[in-house]
């Protein structure tokens, strides 16, 4: 249990991620898939910074000549949010042009309706 408590980050990227994964799949709603989506990525965001951080070291700048590794954070896990904020923006953009483009062809963003829809037009 004490676990829990100290590695409290980590823990709150795993209920993030449950919150957003529930939403992509329980609602019909397509913005909120999409949000839904922003969750999930949010929650991989702050776990990669969480387990990228150690107490006590420094940022990966060498000061006054000291080159020993132990001394510095790995900068990798800061790269690798940086570069997933990135491709999430760019990917919920491209998400909210398909859903406008979604509800100009089908007036409505509920996504089971449509598919049923479809399904029934198909087996006329």
């Amino acid at each position: 249990m004490t676990n829990l408590f100290n590695n409290y980050y980590e823990v709150a990227a795993v209920i993030l991620f449950v919150i957003g994964l529930l939403i992509l799949l329980l609602q019909r709603n397509l913005i909120k898939k999409i949000i839904g989506l922003n969750i999930m990525d949010t929650s991989v965001f702050l776990f990669l910074a969480a387990k990228g951080y150690i107490a006590g070291r420094l940022s990966p700048i060498i000061r006054n000549g000291q080159t020993d590794a132990s001394l510095y954070i790995n900068p990798l896990p800061s790269g690798l949010v940086l570069t997933g904020i990135v491709v999430a923006v760019s990917t919920t953009a491209f998400a909210l042009a398909l859903a406008l483009r979604w509800y100009q062809q089908y007036h409505t963003l509920d996504v089971d309706g449509v598919v049923l829809k479809n399904v029934l037009k198909g087996e006329k």
